[in-house]
């Protein structure tokens, strides 16, 4: 269905089905009609490729997604944009509709289901609530998918992308840069959307890496470390190890000094190599090697 991103559209559709955004979902719809076309152009949505949405909404960017891609498969919370989505995207005979929590979705079942002999992406708008957790989810799970093209709060946006080791650097930062290669591709501003954010938006991708971007012994113990090295950012890595880890700053402080770092240093300031080596020494602290 054309003209899904204007405004007096929209709002007939929706009144039509009786629906009212909701707060809680996050839910804002896009009516910039040249974000969607870009989003799946970028993506890499086209002719050998399967995509997996997560929140469709009224279905602006899955029209798109459509128009490019051999198939699209959409995962949606809400039971009200049942009946929504099937009038909007009635045409298109590649698309199928999801109606589950992506949180708890078998998300390696369906893309093994639905995208046989394709290539998948993974394309989407998500709610500003829940990025991280979808983000990781998608991540570590190392699930058979290219690449990962959002559109996201700006805050986290360049916060996801930052590089490691810079001011704006967090542990998602770090678990981001670890499994792929995140780039920002274009900024959106809030009047893109109905109902309009308080803040801004912008689209990042980030394109799966075959192997991490760090040899780590064990990956848990690299999720513990950084997780353990952020969770304290005021204070240095030294505190936020013990307390994180629940081990005695004696310890952290032989850990950090046995990864070559000054026990004074700050997570935010250490590379990806960094952690690595780090999270190497607690493994081998937690099987007695040293």
């Amino acid at each position: 269905m054309d003209g899904l991103s204007n405004i007096g559209t929209i709002k007939e559709i929706l009144t039509r089905h009786g629906f009212k955004f909701s707060k809680s979902m996050g839910q804002n719809f896009l009516i910039n009609p040249s974000v969607c076309p870009k989003m799946a152009s970028m993506c890499g949505a086209k002719e050998g490729v399967g995509v997996l949405e997560i929140g469709p909404g009224i279905g602006v960017l899955t029209n798109e997604l459509c128009k490019n891609a051999d198939r699209v498969v959409s995962i949606e919370l809400d039971k009200r944009l049942i009946p929504v989505l099937a009038e909007t995207m009635a045409e298109h005979k590649n698309f199928k509709l999801i109606n589950c929590d992506v949180m708890e979705a078998d998300l390696k079942g369906i893309i093994q289901q639905e995208f046989k002999g394709l290539d998948v992406v993974v394309c989407a708008n998500l709610p500003y609530y829940i990025t991280s957790p979808i983000i990781m989810r998608l991540l570590e799970e190392k699930l058979p998918i290219k690449s990962i093209t959002v559109m996201v709060q700006k805050e986290a946006a360049d916060r996801l992308t930052a590089e490691v080791g810079s001011r704006n650097s967090s542990a998602v930062t770090v678990a981001v840069a670890y499994y792929s290669k995140p780039q920002l591709l274009f900024n959106v501003s809030r009047g893109s959307f109905m109902p309009s954010p308080n803040v801004d938006s912008a689209v990042i991708k980030l394109d799966i890496s075959q192997t991490p971007n760090a040899i780590v012994k064990k990956e848990s113990d690299f999720r513990r470390v950084v997780k353990a090295g952020f969770s304290q950012r005021r204070k240095t890595l030294s505190n936020s190890l013990s307390s994180g880890l629940g081990i005695p700053k004696d310890r952290a402080n032989m850990l950090i000094e046995r990864a070559n770092l000054p026990t004074n240093i700050r997570a935010e300031k250490l590379s990806l190599e960094d952690f690595g080596r780090l999270s190497d020494c607690l493994t081998e602290y937690e099987n007695e090697e040293i």
